[in-house]
């Protein structure tokens, strides 16, 4: 099972974490307060956990997909953000990791990573380029 929350903070309890399936997915990204700390639900037996906060693993923010977004854009001269050059972004992100380093508290880049918005960028031109 899988929990994404953009809502409010503390709305989910470790028991509905344990009645999740078998290695469940937090991402609680509700901001400055999660709607589950991080630690407490990796307690109630979640597998991986993401969260908005900086001070954890797995941070999800956009500031991993908006300096490439905007950088390819502006490269290929691109006049809208389509739905496909944002999943461009989404693979560019996704392709910074190599298989090999993947952890349960390793699945998103460090938004300091210099290639992060360098690959961003290369799969949103590549987009435009396809005329997506």
């Amino acid at each position: 099972d899988v929990f994404i929350g953009v809502s409010k903070p503390n709305m989910v309890t470790p028991a509905m974490i344990q009645s999740m399936n078998e290695k469940p997915v937090v991402f609680a990204m509700a901001n400055p307060v999660p709607e589950i700390m991080p630690d407490e639900a990796l307690a109630a037996g979640a597998y991986i956990v993401g969260t908005g906060r900086s001070d954890f693993p797995n941070q999800i923010n956009n500031v991993l997909a908006f300096p490439g977004i905007f950088k390819g854009a502006l490269r290929a001269r691109a006049r809208d953000i389509t739905d496909e050059m944002q999943v461009g972004a989404a693979y560019g992100i996704a392709g910074i990791i190599p298989d090999d380093e993947l952890r349960t508290d390793y699945i998103l880049p460090d938004p300091f990573n210099p290639a992060v918005a360098e690959n961003v960028a290369k799969a949103v031109e590549n987009a435009v380029k396809r005329g997506e």
